[in-house]
């Protein structure tokens, strides 16, 4: 079934993936929950591209790391809109870490934001979500790969995984759970030309990806209402290149 009214909440929706997934969500007709930490602007940006392809935005800030921060985003969001529909955990930090200097400190620091925050956000959503509600979350392609640079981030998103399974089970029926694990659907900024064709040239598609892609999954995890419990990886292939 497609969504063209309800309400949806997007962590991390000021900038980059959050932003596709909220303005996809927002040209539906929905309702949308722009979360933001840092990104004040690119929010606000954000909840202006929703407005003008005529849908409603309402931004809120709660910086996620904070133990109390998914609680009282939710409750901000429950007294603004009321109910919630869809969620969709995308916020999330990427830090390189070589494995040999990681600290304590980091290792807190990553988990607090990739894992223990969209757990705590989808917990207090949960209360608020009727039946037929869905969490999409949005994982990584290093939960399935060994990445040495990014060691606690790749643990943490396999942990996304995971929690995903999980929750799909525990909140059965009446909500479903789902993962995205995209890979370079946007490359980072500071990629040269050569780094880009290298990395098409080692991935099976020999392209790289659009946050159109990764919005495709997202859509279609959000209809499928038959689906709960998966992950699916949107990466050209580069899971299985070897």
């Amino acid at each position: 079934m497609t969504r063209h009214n309800g309400s949806a909440l997007v962590t991390g929706a000021g900038q980059r993936l959050g932003r596709a997934f909220a303005v996809a969500l927002g040209q539906r007709g929905m309702q949308v929950a722009v979360h933001y930490n840092s990104s004040a602007d690119g929010a606000q940006e954000t909840a202006r591209i929703i407005a003008a392809a005529g849908g409603r935005a309402d931004v809120f800030q709660a910086d996620l790391s904070d133990p109390d921060g998914p609680r009282l985003l939710i409750d901000a969001v429950r007294k603004t809109i009321g109910s919630l529909d869809v969620v969709v955990n995308s916020a999330a930090g990427m830090v390189r870490t070589p494995f040999g200097d990681v600290t304590p400190e980091q290792w807190d620091s990553i988990f607090a934001l990739n894992l223990r925050a969209p757990f705590f956000v989808a917990q207090h959503a949960a209360r608020i979500m009727g039946k037929g509600g869905v969490i999409v979350n949005i994982a990584d392609l290093a939960a399935f790969e060994t990445w040495p640079g990014y060691l606690p981030h790749a643990i943490s998103k396999a942990g996304m995984v995971k929690m995903t399974e999980s929750l799909a089970k525990i909140l059965a029926p009446n909500i479903r759970v789902n993962a995205i694990a995209p890979g370079a659907v946007l490359l980072p900024n500071d990629w040269d030309e050569a780094q880009a064709k290298r990395f098409m040239a080692t991935t099976p598609l020999e392209a790289i990806g659009k946050p159109e892609d990764a919005v495709a999954a997202m859509l279609y995890l959000v209809d499928a209402e038959f689906v709960t419990g998966e992950t699916i990886v949107v990466d050209g292939g580069r899971r299985i290149r070897k």
